[in-house]
């Protein structure tokens, strides 16, 4: 899966989503990469953390390889939740990556794995609570509004991370990869003097609009066959 998304990004896969009509779901604005650059894409591997790490450990048992771990800490902002033994661990059980509802610590040592994670930032108090576990605890996982199951992969990449139902995700890729093409097109052309404007007939669109107010840029991009936005 991360060999397919290679040459992809997530704003491109967010705009497939948004052409094919699959719910667009994407971690809030924040996550970001403990090492910048980094890339991960996989069969998520939900976990809800209650204070404890043997609900990870357990998660582990359960692994295929390449999976993601999708850690849901509910966003906390009082503690970190993974560190550099869990994620030695995760990489150990052959996970390859971790994206987290919350915060980590560890950073020097995060680095020096390599295991691509994502999270809201760093922060050194770990939990010094134990919640009462949920009886879904490893059947799904929150990641700000959206539930993320066994049946989702996840895509991140250093603009943020999506959640696509695997049983859609070969056409979003394909999707994906078709408007990769026109917008290097589109960046080929710009660069070489062929204006955006021009090669988007933005006259016309004004023009049209004018005529229709309920014309859209958007409707207008799907006739010419641009790709902007979405």
């Amino acid at each position: 899966m991360l060999k397919t998304f290679a040459e992809l990004s997530t704003p491109l896969v967010a705009d497939a989503c948004v052409r094919l009509g699959v719910p667009l779901r994407a971690a809030p604005p924040g996550i970001g990469t403990v090492v910048p650059g980094q890339r991960v894409a996989g069969r998520a591997l939900p976990a809800r953390h209650y204070g404890s790490v043997d609900v990870f450990l357990e998660a582990f048992t359960d692994v295929r390889p390449g999976d993601v771990l999708v850690i849901d800490n509910a966003g906390r902002q009082d503690e970190a939740c993974v560190g550099d033994l869990l994620i030695l661990e995760a990489q150990a059980a052959g996970v390859a990556g971790v994206v987290i509802w919350g915060l980590h610590r560890d950073t020097p040592e995060l680095v020096g794995i390599g295991l691509p994670v994502f999270s809201y930032g760093r922060c050194a108090p770990g939990p010094v609570r134990l919640a009462e576990r949920e009886p879904d605890a490893l059947t799904s996982a929150r990641f700000g509004p959206h539930l993320v199951t066994a049946d989702d992969l996840v895509l991140g990449d250093d603009d943020g991370v999506l959640f696509v139902p695997a049983d859609r995700a070969a056409d979003v890729l394909d999707t994906a990869r078709a408007i990769r093409e026109t917008e290097r097109e589109q960046a080929r052309r710009i660069r070489a003097g062929d204006t955006l404007r021009r090669q988007t007939g933005f006259d016309d669109y004004l023009a049209r609009r004018a005529a229709d107010p309920e014309y859209t840029f958007r409707r207008h991009l799907r006739r010419v066959g641009g790709a902007v936005e979405e």
